[in-house]
């Protein structure tokens, strides 16, 4: 895709992939512009999320989302309890375009959203976009002290590539634990 084409879909959204019975909800901080484009989660290439669910065990096979999901992906998803939204819904190219009031906003929409939907376990991929949609500046990642609309809360790594440090190694072990919490794997 060209810069242009992915420049068109600046400030659009994609809809949660959520289905019944939904037992584990990740939580992305925003949809990047690719993502936008195919309208798929954690779509673009080299984003290291589908590697670490397929290490971790949540899922039984590696996703390949980088031209959009397959229903086949969905339903292996939505099957094992799994699901996914955003904190905020506006795509942009980087996180660091979005407000303190659009990650405040997006907390307060999960909650709603968590209530609703009813999982076991949240969990926020992204430290510095919790601590702003919930105000907690001094939180740390993994499970956090409060609940969220009575679903367990836990904070995850971010798995796109600007958070270097991770490695695919340490986001599938960070994202089997929350998905241990729920029963997933």
């Amino acid at each position: 895709m060209t810069r242009e084409h992915l420049e068109s879909f600046r400030g659009k959204s994609i809809p949660d992939l959520v289905g019944p019975g939904v037992r584990l909800l990740f939580v992305g901080i925003n949809p990047g512009l690719w993502t936008a484009a195919t309208g798929a989660p954690f779509a673009r290439p080299g984003n290291r999320f589908w590697p670490a669910l397929a290490e971790a065990g949540i899922t039984e096979h590696l996703v390949d989302a980088s031209a959009g999901m397959t229903e086949g992906d969905r339903a292996h998803l939505v099957e094992r309890g799994v699901g996914i939204t955003n904190l905020v819904a506006r795509a942009t190219n980087r996180a660091d375009e979005l407000s303190a009031e659009e990650f405040r906003a997006g907390a307060m929409r999960l909650e709603r959203n968590v209530a609703a939907w009813r999982p076991a376990v949240v969990a926020v991929a992204g430290i510095t976009a919790y601590r702003l949609g919930f105000g907690r500046p001094r939180a740390a990642s993994g499970r956090q002290p409060e609940d969220l609309a009575g679903a367990q809360l836990w904070v995850v790594p971010n798995p796109s590539g600007l958070n270097a440090h991770a490695t695919l190694a340490s986001l599938a072990a960070a994202y089997r634990e929350p998905a241990e919490a729920a029963g997933v794997v």
